[in-house]
């Protein structure tokens, strides 16, 4: 195998600055660049430095070229906490197969608040002393996009799920995700940063992300490492919300009790706990899961805990779990070659692992779900581009009308925010 080429060195200096009451004006209107949660959260301006790879094997090569950014880079860092000194954020496609690159961007700044503290990192390569000017830019105006059905609307939707029950039937596969796709046009010249802001109001509970032409709200953990501590949240099985707390109650207790929810919610534990193991010296996960409420769903979760033993970071363990039963079904092989057959069109980053990985190999990764892609060979003077996919998880028993029915709601979150 031929050497890797050199790494550029990196210098990341983090400072304490005022509190910032809203870091979304920090990031460039057209590109956004953040990662936010209850308020709190990181946002990145300019490009330091990019990695993009696509393929068979492309996790393995961008977490061991960034194991080699890291060793190279001079980071000086006193406030250490989550997301100071060198961060890159990524957005990866879902499949191996996918015409989209899987990309790592490391910002040329990094604006960032927990715990009532803000802070500022810049970045720049040793060999160029520009400093990128940076301040707050208020947001453009108001805009909505147009969407209608994608390549896959409600009658294709149901061929597939009858087409996926065949296929476990047959024994084939246990379970399989099937998704759908909405697509339409925003104005050219769109602020995104109001569809960030609208998704971090509406679900503060939520991973919310920009991330290359990415945007979302994800409630699902893949993995979050730190200090060698492992955690993931694992969510499958899911209702709409009721109209008043009886009908959540009850709800709430028909999901916990359905086979057919509780059998997809064990596939998809089990395929994380599998995943986890052999990084780990100790990995425990509840024996029953919960009832995670969202403002417009119910979902069955379990979180998953562990000590890592052999000095993995963040993208070690991304790749070890994506995808997992959650988005792909089980076992995995077979279940996303039914994907291939199945989806008339390429999920893109869909799915995929979104996040962010500091120097020391830390950082915390959602799965892409409740969210859009913004731009496409279609791209027009006047408009740009988006694409936005929901699905679920097809086992023994699943209906074609609740599948639909489930991904209506799942559009949800990212529909409204167009809107």
């Amino acid at each position: 195998m031929p050497d890797s080429p050199p790494v550029p060195r990196l210098i990341a200096e983090t400072r304490e600055v005022d509190p910032v009451e809203d870091l979304l004006p920090f990031s460039a209107a057209a590109d956004p660049v953040a990662w936010l949660r209850r308020g709190d959260g990181i946002v990145g301006y300019g490009r330091a430095l990019e990695i993009r790879t696509d393929g068979v094997d492309r996790l393995a090569r961008i977490a061991a070229d960034w194991t080699r950014v890291a060793a190279a880079a001079e980071v000086s860092d006193e406030f250490g906490v989550a997301g100071t000194g060198l961060v890159a954020f990524g957005a990866f496609a879902f499949d191996d197969d996918s015409a989209l690159p899987s990309t790592l961007v490391v910002p040329s700044v990094v604006i960032g608040r927990r715990g009532g503290r803000a802070w500022m990192t810049r970045i720049r390569r040793a060999d160029d002393d520009t400093e990128t000017a940076i301040g707050p830019v208020e947001y453009g105006p108001h805009w909505s996009a147009t969407v209608g059905p994608g390549r896959m609307d409600p009658v294709a939707h149901g061929d597939a799920v009858r087409a996926a029950l065949a296929a476990i039937e047959s024994g084939e596969v246990q379970k399989v995700v099937i998704a759908r796709d909405i697509a339409g046009t925003v104005p050219a010249g769109a602020d995104l940063r109001r569809l960030v802001r609208a998704l971090a109001t509406g679900y503060p509970d939520t991973w919310v992300f920009a991330i290359d032409g990415i945007i979302g709200a994800s409630p699902e953990t893949l993995v979050t490492v730190r200090r060698r501590e492992v955690t993931a949240r694992v969510l499958a099985g899911t209702r709409p919300r009721g109209a008043d707390a009886d009908e959540d109650t009850a709800i709430i207790a028909e999901l916990a009790a359905n086979p057919k929810d509780v059998d997809e919610h064990e596939y998809a534990v089990r395929s994380v706990v599998d995943a986890l193991r052999p990084h780990t010296s100790a990995l425990a996960a509840a024996e029953q899961p919960f009832t995670l409420k969202l403002p417009n769903l119910w979902h069955l979760a379990t979180d998953v805990e562990g000590t890592l033993s052999n000095g993995a970071t963040a993208l070690d363990m991304v790749r070890a779990l994506h995808p997992t039963a959650a988005v792909a079904g089980t076992p995995r092989d077979a279940a996303m070659a039914a994907i291939r057959r199945l989806e008339p069109f390429d999920r893109g980053r869909y799915a995929g692992p979104v996040g962010w990985i500091d120097g020391n190999g830390d950082g915390e990764w959602a799965i892409a779900l409740r969210c859009a892609q913004f731009g496409g060979p279609d791209e027009q003077p006047d408009t740009r581009t988006v694409t936005a996919h929901a699905g679920g998880g097809i086992v023994a028993g699943s209906m074609p009308e609740a599948e639909l029915l489930e991904t209506r709601v799942k559009f949800r979150p990212i529909v409204d925010a167009l809107a």
